[in-house]
């Protein structure tokens, strides 16, 4: 019935694209109008609709008009007109959808109509970008169609400025990449001055390469650290032992389906007493697993874990002495991106490298809780079905699968299974020998480093020429890439997403032109524009001839050697081929060696394959078994998906207390002023002290009066007969309290005459922030200590989120009551010179990007020389505590202590 149905109504998605159309053909009548408009009346357009939406009317109610004004804009400055198609993907993206576009639709065109109509409201708009290459590439691409409108464009790419940074997100719309959007909301969340804060909101934002970013990449959060102790020298020791252990596997268990090892009973009994003769365990404990060696214990199971679950030239490589971890989904090195929680460690001493100290979280958020931010949030991609139920779960977000502008005649060949991996690439050099001989251009899909090279060395055995794509040649990418669709091409690639260059059937015209251009500067010779005219259009007759010959052998063959865990990545592999119409075809080779089939299906897949008698050298094809290798992949799919769901949920009870805290922060940073705020701190303390040495139900006899009167000279600096007057006959602890209250009250007011109202407000300001900072980073620790524990409730039969949730809200409530105390403390017994307490150095930003090479995460700003302190870590002191003459210097003149820094930034942060 319901496929009866569907036929004659249409699915779900069906309906939407058909409302979806009905609306451009309203936008496809404005086109005359707006063709007949001179270039200064369609800019004039911009103000008109600002002039719209001032006066009340929404931005559905100008849709129509603005996506026409921006086809206009496009067809003048880039030479491309939307195709109708591509406006449903506009409104798709304006109503807060997913638009999932077949490669080489023209994405990035896309975009252009809903940032227009959104920058409209004068709110800011945000494109996310998957790297720095592709934010400035688009920002300079389509801002020549926002800049013809009027419309002001940034990019936030790494190593800008403060004020470059500020500057870009002012204006109407900002290109980026998430890394660095994200960052840069940390860091605002640990300004002291909201001059120094660079986001202006979070409204609308629309995400290239949305499963990318949202999926793969959320299964990370983006944290800013600083070093803890350096601990080298117990990694090494610790490896040393378990490299000897693992030689016996009755030692160790390993679960290659949920990547899990644990140390059997007699691998724990090894390590106990070798780790026990050695002394590196603590004296009089019961073992190895005593609450005092939980840190010895934690450094065997990373090491154990480094040195089975982590193969070299797969998860990593070693390049410069350095470990640089190799992401699953594109093969790319992630510079500056490192394992957490001491496994980088691991596998440093694994790998005989330097080993490089942990870090200590200072400020995090996940990706996930980051755009779920924005008021309006969208996303486009070639390849978000499969995980439709993740976007609209976590992120409320709809898929919606746009037809393509022309129809599509990619062949999708059956799976073909061997037995053996031998056999297998026996099969995959026979089908590149086929296609070199018939001129037809392959792209070879691997899933790691190791098979890229393997399959490259066959194919230098048979003198097959090719290219290699994969994180060792990623400097070379756009090129390769490029002529990747040159006939009898032999392309072999880790992975295709994100790359951002499509592969053009006979060559790619704007990067043959830039090599020309490199090879003509190499010589010495600066090409005139005559020269670059004839030059291209000897390049353009040349590639119309190579793609003939490339369409009549079929177009790009894509061939995978191995199912990924995720269809979606088989499915961007495929996307590569029949872009606009273009022919192609995509076959995948497997055998029950490769990890997917072997960990979910490989002994029965064998079995099978035996008892049908299928001789060495054969394959088996068959559309059930592409339907039982796709079903274990969905199974892989859901399980990656409750993995990444139960982590928000546990993150989502920080990102509350994060927002609490970070809301906090603001309000002191608005307020110039805070000293009720400080005079309610200071009375809560005061309460606090007293129902804790004297409560409200305890006799007089069990007062702690000792306890009081060294806490009260402790916090408030006073010296008071508390002894006497708790020795007093009928005396309350009401009474008491009373007292201390007027006796702190006086203490506070001697204070400010002392140091002067204007600048004991400055001094409340700095230290309600330094103090918020410094008791936030702890409970970042404890929480993370809490979160490597809690699973263990559950063999308690008691809900770990339940329990964690319970603990983090009482973690919570001390926060509170410690930032009360400590800004009390702080301010009723600080002298005149105060010294901050060292705020942590060398910090850096982590990340595990897996679609970058670059290295986005060490942005200069987090990045401090040693013994360096930073301005927002230092407290404001009065103007009189610098050399004479210094305080009329200017606040962005050179600081005159010489060190090189503006006086804002330096001693100038002091006053």
């Amino acid at each position: 019935m319901l496929g009866i149905a569907k036929k004659l109504f249409g699915s779900s998605n069906d309906r939407k694209v058909k409302t979806y159309l009905a609306r451009v053909q309203k936008i496809n009548a404005l086109e005359p109008q707006f063709e007949k408009l001179s270039d200064g009346e369609l800019r004039m357009m911009t103000q008109t609709f600002k002039d719209r939406l001032a006066g009340g009317e929404s931005l559905d109610a100008i849709l129509n008009e603005a996506f026409a004004a921006v086809r206009e804009a496009a067809k003048r400055t880039l030479g491309q007109r939307h195709y109708d198609v591509q406006l449903v993907g506009g409104m798709v993206l304006h109503d807060g959808g997913i638009a999932e576009m077949r490669t080489g639709e023209g994405k990035t065109l896309v975009a252009t109509a809903p940032v227009y109509l959104n920058a409209l409201a004068g709110n800011g708009v945000h494109v996310i970008t998957v790297n720095d290459y592709l934010a400035r590439r688009d920002a300079d691409w389509m801002g020549r169609v926002y800049g013809f409108l009027g419309l002001e464009v940034g990019v936030i790419i790494n190593g800008l400025s403060q004020g470059q940074r500020q500057s870009a997100y002012s204006a109407d719309i900002t290109y980026g990449t998430n890394n660095e959007f994200g960052f840069d909301y940390l860091r605002d969340n640990l300004c002291y001055d909201r001059r120094e804060m660079v986001q202006r909101g979070h409204s609308f934002a629309i995400v290239d390469e949305v499963d990318s970013i949202l999926i793969d990449e959320a299964r990370t959060p983006l944290i800013i650290s600083g070093p803890t102790e350096d601990r080298s020298d117990f990694y090494r020791v610790v490896d040393a032992l378990v490299k000897e252990l693992v030689k016996d596997t009755e030692t160790y268990d390993l679960d290659e389906k949920q990547r899990q090892v644990l140390l059997t009973e007699k691998g724990s009994e090894l390590i106990e007493d070798t780790l026990m003769k050695a002394g590196h365990l603590a004296e009089d404990t019961a073992g190895l697993y005593d609450a005092a060696n939980i840190t010895a214990v934690h450094h065997v199971n990373q090491a154990l874990r480094a040195n089975t679950l982590y193969q070299r030239d797969k998860d990593y490589i070693v390049k410069g002495g350095e470990i640089i971890l190799i992401d699953e989904f594109t093969g790319r090195m992630m510079h500056g991106r490192r394992l957490s929680e001491g496994l980088h460690q691991a596998i440093e001493a694994k790998e005989g490298v330097d080993i490089q100290p942990e870090n200590q979280t200072l400020a995090s958020v996940t990706i996930q809780n980051y755009f779920r931010l924005y008021d309006k949030l969208s996303g486009m991609t070639g390849t978000a079905a499969t995980e439709a139920s993740e976007f609209h779960d976590i992120y409320k977000m709809e898929v919606v699968e746009i037809p393509t502008n022309r129809p599509i005649k990619r062949i999708d060949f059956d799976d073909e299974v061997y037995r053996t991996g031998a056999e297998k690439n026996a099969a995959i050099i026979e089908q590149i020998k086929d296609c070199v001989t018939r001129q037809q251009p392959i792209l070879v899909g691997t899933v790691s480093i190791e098979k890229s090279e393997q399959l490259s060395e066959l194919l230098q055995k048979e003198r097959i020429p090719h290219n290699v794509l994969n994180a060792r040649h990623h400097e070379q990418e756009a090129f390769i890439v490029a002529e990747a669709g040159l006939p009898a091409a032999v392309t072999i690639a880790t992975n295709m997403a994100g790359r951002g260059t499509d592969i053009q059937l006979g060559g790619n015209l704007d990067m043959r032109m830039i090599r020309w251009r490199q090879e003509q500067r190499a010589q010495g010779i600066e090409p005139t524009p005559e020269q670059e005219k004839s030059e291209e259009t000897r390049i353009k007759a040349e590639i119309d001839e190579k793609k003939q010959v490339a369409l009549a052998a079929g177009g790009l063959f894509v061939l995978g050697t191995e199912r990924h865990e995720s269809r979606r990545i088989d499915n961007q592999l495929r996307g590569r081929t029949g872009r606009q119409g273009d022919p192609g075809t995509s076959k995948f080779y497997l055998s029950c060696e490769d990890d997917l089939l072997r960990i979910f299906a490989g002994e029965r897949l064998d079995a099978i394959m035996r008892s049908f008698g299928v001789k060495e050298g054969e394959a088996i094809t068959h559309k059930w078994l592409n339907a039982a290798i796709e079903k274990a992949q969905t199974r892989v799919e859901q399980r990656n998906y409750e993995i990444r769901k139960n982590l928000l949920k546990y993150d989502d009870v920080v990102n509350d207390q994060r927002k609490a805290v970070f809301e906090q922060r603001q309000e002191f940073m608005d307020s110039n002023d805070l000293s009720e705020l400080v005079d309610e701190f200071r009375r809560d303390t005061v309460s606090d002290m007293v129902e804790r040495f004297m409560p409200p139900k305890a006799y007089a006899e069990q007062w702690d009066v000792e306890g009081l009167n060294e806490r009260v000279k402790n916090v408030l600096g006073l010296e008071l007969p508390i002894a006497d007057w708790a020795a007093e006959e009928g005396v309350s602890n009401e009474e008491i309290e009373e007292r201390l209250q007027a006796a702190s009250e006086a203490r506070a007011k001697e204070r400010l005459e002392t140091i002067g109202p204007d600048q004991m407000r400055r001094l409340e300001k700095q230290f309600l922030l330094q103090m918020i900072d410094l008791q936030w980073r702890e409970h970042l620790v404890h929480l993370d200590h809490l979160r490597a524990v809690i699973g263990l409730r559950g063999y308690g039969q008691r809900d770990p989120l339940n329990e964690y949730k319970t603990e983090a809200f009482a973690l919570f409530e001390t926060l509170l009551t410690d930032l009360r105390h400590n800004v009390t403390r702080w301010l009723m017994t600080v002298e005149f010179r105060f010294e901050a307490p060292p705020p942590p150095v060398g910090l850096q930003e982590i990340h595990l990007n897996p679609l970058t090479g670059e290295n986005e995460m060490t942005h200069p700003a987090a990045q401090m020389p040693e013994g360096e302190l930073p301005a927002e870590e230092r407290a404001r002191l009065p103007a009189s505590m610098l050399p004479p003459g210094w305080e009329r210097t200017s606040r962005n003149a050179d600081c005159p202590c010489g060190s090189g820094r503006k006086f804002k930034h330096c001693h100038g942060a002091l006053v």
